[in-house]
């Protein structure tokens, strides 16, 4: 079963991040994802780039993935 930092390191070999926070107890995770690839995308499109970057892992190891995504200057707003 995947650790929330096992989950981290998947997401960040495939995606740029600025900032990331994985939690979650080996099948359901919970994750804050900051990248600058967000830049102009939607939400859909934010989340297929996270859901690529795991690629076959999410099939595999990851059950659920809840995750909020935001752009540096998106997050710089939440801050």
């Amino acid at each position: 079963m995947p650790t929330p930092e096992n989950v981290k390191t998947y997401i960040e070999q495939g995606l740029e991040c600025t900032h990331i926070e994985v939690q979650g107890d080996g099948r359901h995770f919970e994750a804050v994802i900051v990248s600058p690839a967000f830049e102009g995308k939607g939400m859909v499109q934010q989340h297929q780039l996270v859901y690529k970057a795991l690629g076959d892992r999410m099939h595999e190891e990851v059950h659920a993935l809840s995750m909020k995504t935001f752009s540096p200057e998106e997050w710089a707003k939440q801050i």
